[in-house]
């Protein structure tokens, strides 16, 4: 801008300004300056200009003088200062000066003393500081500044002192945890747990409009915070009473949306971060409040999504996205029966439940027939958005096996697609962490990879691979190709190798190395072991249903190649054990199915039977029963053995069938002892309290011994199989050894 532009009161101004000798000459022309800034034709570069001639250190010194003129109030100095500053930052150039950002201490100073003098002389230099402040949050360099200088706590603080115009200092702590996330807050938890203590208070007991403001303040802040940190420690705060008691009075009472929306995002994220839980504390009615909210949540998403269009769905996206987490996380509870519902309830949730389903998978066969017709239709947040409709949509489908079937069949295909996508774009972006690439330009792959919708989509393609219809389209989408590349991809997570240790560090005692991982790999490993027992399940409904095809297919050949490879090597720990099993079972089955394959001098096979027989042989025991003649699951069994049972039961009925296509592995099962150690166990139980189907599975197991390796017949007769045989009523098995 030329020098001609600038007003002629300006160049005034700013002559007067530079002409001044003494801070008194320069103090009277500030407030020829305060009209002028506040005046419509002071523009940005006049400001800047008028700035300078000032100059901040001339302002810093009148902000932090003790000293004025008798006849003067105490904070005039101040409080010119402030008025000329708080002008300035209305310009986002003048907000972000590196000077301005170098004095924020001084005004955090400013609101923290608040209360220090009369509160009418205080006012308007506080109402001026706050001013300085949030104008100078607008803007990427100043949260930045403020952050640096513990913006953070220093709001938290002055909040909690509860003086005036602290909303003020909360929109601020608002705008940096928006901003910046967990990594605005320290590690210790007690700043956010103080902070969230007294605004949740004020939010229980505020019944004024300001309580739906509290409700946004709150959950903004809740979905900032450092979540492993402050779960850990939530039970020793007060705040999740206080939104429990202040939520339920809003959603219990007739209002409209504007209230209304605000309850159910700060609900969905109590129950993100407390669990399903949280909702079910009150003592006289506990469910009342956990229906409620699955039923707004399911009425919700009925009202955005029926008869609208994607463009249109995505002004309350934020809205559908809290629902849908709250109706996912309630599903998955609800299938866990810990909730003891009566049958209208049963039926009043599925009937909410079905009717939000039904609208989801409405609006999703809408947009895969524009899909279909154009990828490019839909942009990156429609995409998201999109992502997070097949999620909850998965989440239903993993519980509920027949509504909406014929609508589900038609959109398998697109729901596949896109998971594939993500699960794609979420594999590189790991492993370019892994790699530390440098990288850093956020791409469209980039956002989808943030969630792997494949993975969470496991569970429901389990119960979908069991009907014929959904496993002609998985296999036709070439889902199996996918699966196997899954599969690999969670292995290299669970089986996590530690570097070498240095040459110096060997020799040494050292912890085990899962104890020395941090817990966001050791969360990592966990999600992928879920995942891996998922796509077992899969492998195995396919495998059990689709014989013919895994018979003649290469892929389940590499599939049985890996397990063969892979499962020697799993780590023997409490935490693989269910993985164990899915693996030893899945590789029986792929066994009996590919068994014109298998090759007697595959070392590989030989290590994968060891590792199989060692899961069956180790479930159950009698020496840790109470009488020591009872046939008991084994201890380190319990705990899963509602996961492992069935698992279990078809482990021993196909390594039986295995037997009678590949009799030579029946060495194996003579040369581990397993065969003498199921007849020196079953010589200790009892007569009559064998289990029947326990008692089956045994005598199965080795009815097909016999009949593949004859050679067993001499070990179990040493060990006195005649009288387990008379004892467990052993017909078949007796019959094989000796004779009718």
């Amino acid at each position: 801008m030329s020098e001609g532009s600038v007003p002629d009161s300006v160049r005034k101004c700013i002559a007067i300004l530079k002409a001044a000798e003494s801070d008194t000459e320069k103090f009277a022309a500030l407030f020829m300056v305060t009209k002028l800034v506040k005046g419509e034709d002071c523009d940005t570069h006049s400001k800047k200009l008028l700035f300078e001639a000032i100059g901040f250190k001339f302002l810093k010194r009148l902000l932090l003088s003790p000293d004025v003129p008798a006849d003067c109030p105490p904070l005039v100095y101040k409080s010119v200062a402030l008025s000329i500053l708080s002008s300035f930052c209305s310009d986002a150039e003048l907000a972000t000066h590196p000077e301005m950002l170098a004095n924020i201490p001084v005004f955090l100073d400013i609101v923290q003393q608040a209360d220090d003098d009369d509160l009418d002389d205080n006012l308007i230099v506080v109402s001026e500081a706050y001013e300085c402040l949030q104008n100078i949050a607008a803007h990427q360099p100043g949260r930045l500044a403020l952050l640096e200088v513990g913006g953070v706590v220093k709001m938290c603080e002055i909040y909690a002192q509860q003086s005036f115009q602290t909303d003020e200092a909360l929109n601020i702590l608002v705008t940096l945890v928006g901003q910046f996330g967990p990594s605005a807050w320290d590690t210790n938890p007690k700043p956010f747990h103080v902070i969230v203590n007294k605004i949740a208070l004020d939010f229980e007991t505020d019944h004024s409009e300001r309580k739906f403001d509290l409700c946004r303040m709150l959950h903004a802040l809740l979905v900032s915070c450092r979540r492993n940190v402050i779960v850990a420690t939530a039970n020793e705060a007060l705040w999740p009473g206080s939104i429990y008691k202040g939520l339920s009075d809003i959603l219990t009472s007739k209002l409209g949306k504007a209230q209304r929306d605000p309850a159910l995002k700060l609900a969905s994220i109590m129950v993100e971060l407390l669990g399903v839980e949280w909702c079910l504390t009150d003592e006289e009615r506990p469910r009342q409040f956990f229906l409620l909210l699955v039923q707004l949540c399911s009425i919700e998403v009925r009202m955005q999504l029926e008869d609208r269009t994607l463009k249109q769905i995505m002004m309350n996206a934020d809205l559908m996205s809290a629902c849908f987490i709250m109706l996912e996380l309630s599903i998955a509870y609800i299938a866990t029966d810990t909730l003891e519902l009566e049958q209208k309830e049963k039926q009043q949730l599925y009937t909410a439940l079905k009717g939000a389903f039904s609208a989801v998978v409405s609006v999703l066969t809408k947009v895969s027939h524009d899909f279909n017709k154009n990828p490019n239709v839909v942009d990156t947040k429609e995409k998201i958005f999109v992502c997070a409709m097949v999620r909850v949509l998965s989440a239903w489908l993993a519980q509920e096996t027949s509504a909406m079937r014929n609508s589900v069949y038609t959109l398998l295909p697109f729901m596949l697609t896109l998971a594939n996508e993500t699960f794609y774009a979420y594999r590189s972006r790991r492993l370019a962490e892994k790699k530390q690439s440098s990288d850093t330009m956020e791409t469209e792959s980039d956002v989808i990879s943030q969630v792997d919708i494949l993975r969470l989509m496991l569970p429901a393609l389990c119960h979908l691979a069991v009907e014929e219809k959904a496993r002609k389209i998985l296999l036709e989408a070439k889902e199996d190709e996918v699966l196997y590349e899954c599969l690999v991809y969670h292995w290299s997570i669970v089986h996590y190798k530690k570097p070498p240790v240095p040459k110096s560090e060997r020799g040494k005692v050292r912890k085990d190395p899962e104890l020395e991982l941090d817990p966001k790999m050791l969360e990592d490993m966990n999600y992928s072991r879920a995942a891996m027992v998922s796509i077992c399940n899969i492998f195995m409904n396919v495998t059990v249903l689709e014989a013919k095809m895994v018979e003649e297919s290469m892929l389940f050949a590499t599939l049985l190649k890996f397990i063969f490879n892979n499962l020697p090597e799993l780590k023997s720990t409490p935490e693989n054990l269910v993985l164990h099993g899915n693996l030893a079972v899945l590789g029986l089955l792929l066994l009996k199915q590919q068994a014109k394959r298998v090759k007697k001098n595959d070392f590989t096979i030989c290590r994968y039977i060891q590792a199989t027989i060692r899961f069956l042989w180790d479930a159950y025991n009698v020496d840790e029963s109470t009488d020591s003649s009872s046939l008991v699951v084994a201890i380190s069994y319990k705990k899963y053995w509602l996961e492992l049972m069935e698992l279990w039961f078809l482990g021993m009925q196909t390594m039986s069938a295995v037997l009678a296509l590949v009799p030579w592995i029946s060495e194996f099962a003579i040369e581990s002892g397993w065969a003498e150690g199921i007849i020196d166990t079953l010589h200790k139980v009892r007569m009559g309290s064998l289990p029947a189907n326990t008692k089956s599975a045994y005598e199965d197991f080795l009815c097909h011994l016999v009949d593949a390796n004859n050679s067993v017949t001499t070990v179990l007769k040493e060990h006195d199989a005649l009288a387990v045989c008379r004892t467990h009523r052993f017909m078949e098995l007796g019959k094989r050894l000796f004779g009718d």
